[in-house]
């Protein structure tokens, strides 16, 4: 399927590894020009050259801290006209709710509600107005499942999708949809720290807490990034201009409720 998108410029925060990674590369496999941004020059460099290998897409690389004003200027200094936005960031660490301080909560905010937030607002206009837009928040499946060890990432996320919602409706007039992307259980680094964790705590070996894990979802696996990678294009493909405001789980069937 051609997913209409050749040629349309794709700004994918976060990407210079992981689930960010996956969205940047299935964008510029259909055809997207794409941003990429992280921290380490040197990540991003790699990642920009293995996808442009891999796609024959132009790939910019953006070293950035989203979380700070500066760091989104940057990012909309190299694509001041995007036509896709990925939104990402790298969620809190899991704890104990006594344990969160006043910091804590400000820092999970500020990077996982508000940086996504004012990224948003500051393309959201020009998208309306040149009639095409395609906004997906990559949150988890903390905001439909909430654990309290994940407090902080339920909390701020939450947030995000009760924003993205609300400001929905008026932009798909003007073709502009908003969607979330809710994964659980993705074999990327968040994973291994995960599976660590869980190893260190329970004191068992990595493949047992691995094995654990795999347990609990219902296809019995991880999730691969590339999975996850196809469903954020075809959110932004132009065949889906119809599907706006929702939260689509990428957990292998593992959700147990009905919406």
């Amino acid at each position: 399927m051609d997913l209409g998108l050749t040629g349309r410029r794709a700004l994918v925060c976060a990407s210079s590894k992981g689930l960010g990674r996956a969205c940047a590369t299935a964008l510029a496999r259909e055809g997207c020009e794409v941003v990429i941004n992280g921290r380490s020059a040197a990540t991003l460099d790699e990642t920009a050259a293995d996808i442009a290998a891999a796609t024959g897409a132009r790939v910019r690389a953006v070293r950035a801290d989203i979380d700070t004003e500066d760091g989104r200027r940057l990012l909309l200094a190299a694509c001041p006209e995007p036509d896709i936005l990925v939104n990402n960031n790298a969620g809190p660490p899991p704890g104990r709710f006594t344990d969160w301080s006043h910091d804590d909560w400000l820092k999970a905010i500020e990077s996982n509600m508000l940086a996504p937030i004012l990224l948003i607002r500051a393309v959201l206009p020009g998208m309306r107005a040149r009639k095409f837009g395609r906004i997906v928040n990559i949150t988890s499946a903390m905001v439909k499942s909430p654990r309290g060890h994940m407090g902080l990432s339920t909390a701020a996320r939450t947030g995000l999708t009760a924003l993205s919602k609300a400001i929905s409706f008026e932009a798909a007039a003007d073709n502009v949809t908003i969607n979330n992307l809710l994964p659980e259980r993705i074999d990327t680094g968040r994973q291994v720290f995960m599976v660590e964790r869980l190893a260190k705590a329970d004191g068992i070996t990595l493949a047992e807490a691995r094995s654990r894990i795999t347990a609990t979802v219902a296809a019995k696996r991880f999730g691969r990034p590339e999975e996850f990678g196809d469903a954020c294009a075809y959110l932004c493909s132009a065949q889906a201009g119809f599907i706006s405001g929702q939260n689509l789980q990428l957990d292998g069937g593992s959700y147990p409720g009905l919406m």
